[in-house]
């Protein structure tokens, strides 16, 4: 598997997905990948998408949540997985752990791998 989502991070996303106020909701994935750029060669992208291509995506289920990474991607994010750290109001959000990224930022959304 190239990914895994932690139960914890599965359920912020079902959360964020649940307060949005637009139709497509029901038909909405997680889309993870990877693009060029930060500080260390490689940023982390994650958002929501609608479309999935069969042929260029790999989707997964996740503790209940849809999940797609293109095909690129998932040979940078294999083995990694993504959880949600909440340290009160201020120190939230999704982290990445990547084994195969040699080197990373000390934001946490950059790699090099």
């Amino acid at each position: 598997m190239a990914i895994a989502l932690t139960e914890k991070a599965a359920g912020e996303v079902k959360k964020v997905i649940a307060d949005r106020h637009d139709d497509e909701k029901e038909g909405m994935v997680l889309r993870v990948g990877v693009t060029g750029g930060g500080c260390s060669g490689f940023s982390y992208s994650l958002g929501f998408d609608t479309k999935v291509d069969e042929e260029k995506d790999t989707q997964y289920d996740l503790h209940g949540v849809k999940v797609v990474v293109d095909k690129k991607s998932a040979l940078f994010l294999d083995g990694t997985t993504i959880d949600f750290y909440e340290d009160g109001l201020y120190k939230r959000g999704f982290t990445f752990d990547t084994p195969n990224a040699v080197k990373t930022c000390g934001c946490g959304s950059s790699f090099q791998a």
